[in-house]
């Protein structure tokens, strides 16, 4: 434990933060309302940071560059100099920020506790743009002290809190704290935006945020913890419920015209507590250990294809070449089976059904999708014929097993350019299906299983299966799920097609499947 804070002092960033804050206690003054601020600034920020990713020596030097313009802002009144050192600070609060957005893009959709971590770091940057914001004395709606208590938000309620709560999520997550994940995370803005518009949206938000703080400290008082840091944290959680009870006196005065809280009551309790009581004490439970991660990269093989696809000229007849790689054969009508291995010698009618909540979307994509010729389905519900032809694709391009494509359109318009494949994880095998998009491709990798005689495909499984973007070096989650139903009836197969986004339905599609010979 003391092994680990002592390697934390002792980090360049750490030690440039101490130096910093002492030559302002030294030469400034012992006492400064602006220190609250300015500590997070120079010490709590780069702590956490440094924690939680590994730097580059750019990144290192653009954040120490940050500090050092923090503390020459107390010592020059020049126009230039305090512009100068407010931009270089907020370069470093993009830097900070791009850290989340490329950790967000390695994951995606995904692991509540690693998406908190992932906000806390993007909302460093309104913190910096709101300290840019009093320091240019540029005309934000409020009085100078506002702009810079929502500087101090930003930091506190917004980067430390959105983290330190991700890494208690990694410990332990319920169905309950992912709400009160959301919470804390929308929370930030909902204030700002009640401040900024609404006072009734302003009380309503911070009520809520004080319902979620006072609920994962409860949390915090009831689980396990590791003995020291579990000592911070709720002595760290307990400040906050003292000190968030103010904000809900500010904004219910705000709200009322009876003054129970006044900015010179929230710089004297609220400030302060926020500042040692909680940043100090978290920050210190924090560099003691950080829980470890439970995402795992995602290993799966991906479609290198980006944008338009140039087929060969070597037909192939099924989507798969053998179903028992997938099920057991046995427990699903040997049509079924025919039809993924055979799927040429079928003949396609579908039926496309938009959620009415996602039909202007729909429509205004459609005019994006028609030029891409990809997922370029119908608005139109009607029925309609669904031809298609599969083509072998080159494995050394596409860099997956025995890729081939199959290409779906109606009356002559492209509707899917789909690359099949397939991959196993552990004991299970997933189909992987990629569709290539401008710089990207997006790849639904879909778990196979089989009950009364039906088949079944989605992507809302363990394991690999999910929608995802791939984009670059990123393979990024979306929160879309695919459900696939296939059963025999008469001869033929019904199957039904269903979207989710957000576990919200908006795309559902019938297919009626016939041999080609049997229509005749």
């Amino acid at each position: 434990m003391l092994d680990s804070l002592r390697r934390v002092l002792l980090r360049p960033l750490t030690m440039i933060g101490i130096v910093c804050m002492m030559s302002l206690i030294l030469f400034n003054g012992p006492t400064s309302i602006y220190y609250y601020l300015t500590v997070a600034q120079l010490l709590f920020v780069p702590i956490v940071v440094e924690q939680l990713v590994l730097l580059k020596g750019w990144q290192k030097i653009i954040i120490a560059i940050g500090q050092f313009s923090v503390t020459l802002l107390y010592f020059s009144q020049q126009e230039g100099v305090i512009l100068l050192c407010v931009l270089a600070y907020l370069i470093s609060t993009l830097t900070i920020a791009s850290l989340g957005i490329k950790r967000f893009l390695r994951r995606g959709f995904v692991n509540t506790a690693e998406i908190m971590i992932d906000i806390g770091f993007i909302y460093l940057v309104m913190g910096g743009l709101w300290f840019l914001a009093f320091h240019l004395q540029m005309d934000t709606g409020f009085s100078p002290i506002i702009t810079w208590l929502t500087a101090i938000h930003f930091h506190y309620s917004a980067f430390l809190l959105c983290i330190s709560v991700g890494l208690i999520g990694r410990l332990y997550m319920t169905r309950y704290y992912r709400f009160c994940c959301t919470v804390i995370a929308a929370g930030p803005m909902l204030v700002a935006i009640g401040i900024t518009f609404s006072r009734i949206v302003e009380i309503l938000a911070v009520s809520l945020y004080v319902v979620a703080i006072f609920s994962i400290s409860y949390l915090v008082m009831t689980w396990k913890l590791p003995r020291w840091q579990g000592l911070f944290i709720r002595l760290a959680f307990l400040t906050l419920c003292f000190t968030i009870i103010w904000s809900l006196l500010y904004a219910f005065s705000n709200l009322t015209g009876l003054v129970l809280a006044d900015i010179p009551t929230m710089l004297n309790f609220h400030g302060i507590f926020n500042c040692l009581g909680f940043g100090l004490v978290i920050v210190l439970a924090w560099s003691l250990s950080i829980p470890p991660t439970k995402q795992q990269d995602y290993l799966f093989p991906v479609s290198q294809i980006r944008g338009k696809l140039i087929a060969s000229n070597e037909p192939h007849p099924g989507l798969v070449d053998d179903m028992a790689d997938f099920i057991d054969k046995e427990k699903v009508p040997a049509l079924i089976c025919d039809f993924y291995e055979q799927t040429t010698h079928f003949h396609l009618t579908a039926s496309v059904q938009w959620a009415t909540w996602f039909k202007p979307m729909a429509f205004i994509y459609q005019l994006i999708s028609r030029r891409m010729g990809q997922l370029n389905l119908p608005y139109s519900s009607q029925s309609a014929v669904m031809d298609g032809q599969i083509w072998k694709v080159n494995a050394l391009l596409d860099g997956r097993e025995k890729p081939r494509v199959w290409q779906r359109s109606i009356q002559g318009q492209p509707v899917f350019n789909a690359i099949y494949s397939q991959h196993q994880y552990e004991n299970q095998r997933y189909m992987n299906i990629a569709l290539p998009l401008p710089f990207s491709s997006m790849h639904g990798i879909l778990q196979l299983s089989t009950k009364n005689n039906r088949l079944y495909l989605t992507s809302d499984a363990q394991g690999d299966a999910g929608t995802y973007l791939a984009i670059g070096k990123y393979i990024f989650k979306l929160p879309l799920h695919e459900y696939f139903v296939m059963r025999e009836e008469q001869d033929r197969l019904i199957a039904t097609h269903d979207m989710t986004l957000f576990g919200k339905a908006f795309l559902h599609i019938d297919y009626t499947i016939r041999r080609k010979d049997d229509m005749y």
